[in-house]
């Protein structure tokens, strides 16, 4: 008996020192790399916005939340204490964390939510990231409040492929709502409804000067004249994608989604929830004030928030201006505008900032992006017909299991998920054209896709035009993937192609598939784990547009997932 307890005991050592051995090798790897540590706690906290207070769940109090700066290649650990009343993770947005999705946040998907009362230490390991990404709450709609800016600098000694910046400054987009976002989700899911709109949309928190009771605390930035700045945008807008620009004041878009692009000039970008841009902006108009603006864009027939969110461009020793400028934005359902903003986008593609897009495919994807119905008996939902609204990949609508996908992946478990996500719609139908009740209602189930390590990935996106079609920004965890082509209407397998841009395509971890058109996006499976791929407008994930890829281990230790920290936080079916 004595042997056998001792023979556990040193089973348990070898497992651990195995588990410190991955991660002492990753440590001594990142020696000469920066290691940052944040503290942060979710609590409840009390906003006035709109001539009204509630409360709402914040890190550290503030709203937006606090900024993580590293550089390059650094490592950041951020310890977050759950005060609030509901369970919790944190997704770091675009961030590749390399062998290890055990941080990557998703409810789940790759944890089980933190819960009140409790605590749980993310390990945020960036690798070529540069730029601005962000982070923010990954569980059902608590992302509404909870998020902040991610600021990659260069690494140590080296610089911007463009001249210093005079000064920087971050700008975030988020949509405010009078009600409890959470009761709103609840609601909506409850009855089959559309959840509310947002009542107002804000920069840095503040909805600014157009709405009620916000015209002093509109927020602003002083400039001076004949400097140049860099914006760092995010939007963190929870359903609408966003035309966004400064009155009389030229963007020169240098970077997005934490890479950088081919410098762009232009009076107005549109940036769709999950997308960063970084945005060089040269004070040089007849000092004054100047607003800056954002509005929705939206190119469907579906209920949104049609207001404008405004700031301040200040510049400063200038006397009291009564009048401020504004900028002339494209409206709202201006597709054309979105279209040929987004066309521009090239990779920077040079010396020190190379890229390397697949070219020898050996998987392909084409998934279908659909807004559905459920059938409800005796018609007794508020959706259309008496339905429930949802949404779908190939036809398939993601349901969250209790147990998280990589818990599950990981140890073998049973009964959690199923290998069957299909590698393209399995009926095919004119997907932009008189679609009919044509795939309509989808399966329900939690199905994924398993991919080989080191397979080069090409996923072609195609809009349908069931209920109503609209523009769907896509978002693929652990990986940034090259945006070689898009189009409208149905893609054609031989023509469509023809178009791909293999040169300098922008290296992006989110976009935007078109209303009625495609998208192809390509990479390499070269981050072995769990990585969920959903939409980023919340009410279409929160009906199942989502699905999760899996990519398997690579033939060594060091193209295998990590082993999972010492700590996770317990799941529960409850």
């Amino acid at each position: 008996m004595g042997f056998m307890k001792m023979g556990f005991v040193l089973g348990v050592l070898g497992f651990m020192i195995t588990l410190l051995d991955d991660r002492l090798q990753l440590c001594v790897a990142a020696k000469s790399k920066n290691v940052h540590y944040y503290d942060w706690v979710l609590k409840e906290t009390n906003y006035t916005r709109l001539c009204s207070t509630k409360s709402i769940l914040t890190v550290n109090g503030s709203f937006p939340g606090p900024t993580i700066l590293v550089h390059k290649g650094d490592t950041a650990y951020v310890k977050v204490h759950n005060q609030g009343l509901y369970g919790v993770t944190i997704h770091w947005h675009g961030v590749k964390q390399p062998r290890n999705p055990w941080s990557d946040g998703p409810e789940n998907i790759t944890q089980c939510p933190i819960k009140p009362g409790s605590s749980f230490t993310y390990e945020v390991i960036f690798s070529d990231e540069e730029g601005t990404l962000w982070w923010h709450a990954h569980s059902d709609w608590t992302r509404a409040t909870v998020h902040g800016a991610i600021i990659i600098l260069p690494a140590l000694g080296k610089t911007y492929p463009f001249p210093t910046p005079y000064a920087e400054e971050t700008i975030i987009l988020a949509s405010w709502f009078k009600g409890d976002v959470m009761a709103i989700i609840e609601e909506a899911l409850a009855t089959g409804a559309d959840p509310n709109v947002s009542d107002a949309f804000t920069i840095n928190g503040q909805p600014g000067d157009l709405y009620d009771c916000s015209n002093e605390t509109t927020y602003r930035i002083a400039v001076k004249y004949g400097k140049t700045y860099l914006f760092r945008i995010i939007n963190a807008v929870m359903n609408e994608e966003h035309f966004f620009g400064i009155a009389k004041h030229n963007l020169t878009v240098v970077a997005m989604d934490g890479a950088y692009i081919k410098p762009i000039t232009t009076d107005y970008i549109m940036i769709t929830p999950g997308q960063t841009m970084d945005v060089l902006v040269t004070a040089k108009q007849t000092p004054g004030r100047y607003h800056i603006a954002s509005t929705a864009f939206v190119d469907a027939d579906v209920a949104f928030d049609n207001s404008t969110t405004t700031a301040i461009l200040q510049y400063s020793n200038i006397a009291k201006y009564t009048n401020t400028s504004s900028p002339t934005l494209p409206d709202y359902n201006d597709k054309a505008a979105a279209e040929n903003f987004t066309n521009r986008l090239r990779s920077l593609a040079s010396r020190d900032h190379p890229i390397n897009v697949p070219k020898k495919i050996t998987k392909r994807l084409f998934i279908t992006v659909s807004v559905n119905q459920l059938v409800c008996p005796n018609a007794s939902c508020d959706g259309p017909d008496g339905n429930r609204l949802s949404a779908s990949l190939n036809n398939v609508s993601f349901v969250t299991p209790s147990i998280d996908i990589l818990q599950a992946y990981y140890r073998n478990l049973n009964g959690v998920f199923t290998k069957n996500f299909p590698d393209e719609p399995t009926y095919i139908f004119n997907f932009t054209g008189d679609v009919g009740n044509n795939t309509l209602y989808p399966s329900l189930g939690t199905k994924v896709k398993l991919i080989n390590y080191g397979d080069e990935v090409e996923i072609v996106y195609q809009g349908t035009n069931l209920m109503s079609a609209e523009n769907h920004p896509m978002h693929l965890h652990g990986f940034s993937f090259y945006l070689v082509g898009n189009g409208t209407g149905n893609f054609d397998k031989k023509t469509s192609p023809q178009s791909y841009n293999l040169v300098d395509p922008p290296k992006v971890n989110t976009i935007g598939v078109p209303k009625n058109g495609w998208a192809t996006i390509r990479f390499l499976a070269d981050n072995p784990g769990v990585w969920f791929m959903h939409c980023h407008l919340e009410r279409h994930a929160s009906w199942g547009m989502n699905t999760v890829i899996i990519v398997k281990n690579g033939p060594t230790k060091q193209t295998s997932i990590l082993p999972p920290p010492p700590y996770l936080p317990p799941c529960s079916k409850s």
